[in-house]
């Protein structure tokens, strides 16, 4: 038989440690003046879970940017023209952003001569520090760079992550997703670009 006041006292537990995770959520989002208008709030990650959008894009240009790397190096965007880009940001802590990364990390294997994913970690201030070792661990096989807090405006605002710029083998944006998918989903677009 079920102890009730076992019960209860899990449920408060669980309430409290959700409570408490949106809270450092929120802290770790805040954003700096400069990204003002780009928060990523708790509700934004919750709504991410599932996939919001699929857009097909008009050709327009992707925005080029220059960004450092794990090692301290820049990296731009221009670097890979005449390959599929796939510009993912992503966080350490969000849970749709991690099971979208093994599917990545094939992906990166299959299509190797034609594809690069670039993963941009809008990780802040204090979850920074984690994003090297997190790579690491999860053998991520693909350049992973950091934000500048400019780079979300620049591609229209990031309201959820995980969130997918795909482009063309000339840099032009060909679909923007937002939410986890699989890795069916993403290889149907590589295989439409190339």
């Amino acid at each position: 038989m079920v102890d009730v006041k076992k019960a209860v006292a899990v449920t408060i537990i669980l309430m409290v440690m959700v409570i408490a995770g949106f809270t450092l959520f929120d802290n770790s989002a805040a954003s700096d003046n400069d990204r003002k208008g780009n928060q990523l709030t708790a509700e934004s990650v919750i709504k991410s879970e599932k996939p919001k959008s699929v857009k097909s894009e008009s050709n327009r240009q992707a925005p080029n940017f220059t960004l450092t790397n794990l090692e301290g190096e820049e990296v731009s965007l221009s670097d890979y023209e005449g390959r599929i880009v796939f510009v993912n940001f992503w966080a350490t802590w969000c849970g749709p952003c991690k099971a979208e990364i093994p599917g990545f990390i094939d992906l990166q294997n299959k299509y190797k001569d034609d594809l690069v994913i670039l993963g941009i970690s809008v990780d802040r201030r204090q979850t920074r520090d984690r994003v090297a070792p997190f790579a690491k661990d999860y053998n991520i096989n693909y350049p992973v760079l950091f934000t500048d807090g400019k780079i979300e405006k620049d591609y229209g605002g990031i309201n959820g992550i995980p969130t997918t710029f795909i482009l063309d083998r000339e840099l032009n944006i060909a679909q923007e997703i937002v939410g986890y998918r699989s890795d069916a989903v993403f290889e149907q677009a590589i295989k439409s670009l190339l």
